[in-house]
């Protein structure tokens, strides 16, 4: 039961990592160098497409896995 709530909690954080490094790059609401904003959003990207991978696992494994309680 938890994996299954763990494994949704990471997807939704998946996109809460995509959205703040795009947040980042678009926005003007902090005064910050266009060189350091991109600084900040790439390892956000990245870090955002290593927990996809991550997470489509952890759904799989979860969701479509048999578990030994349904055996």
């Amino acid at each position: 039961m938890y994996d299954k709530i763990f494994a949704i909690f990471g997807t939704i954080m998946v996109f809460f990592y995509f959205g703040l490094a795009i947040f980042i790059l678009t926005t003007d609401l902090f005064d910050i160098d266009k060189a350091l904003r991109i600084i900040l959003a790439v390892p956000l990207f990245i870090y955002a497409l290593y927990r996809v991978f991550l997470s489509y696992e952890k759904i799989k494994e979860s969701f479509f896995g048999k578990n030994e309680d349904e055996k």
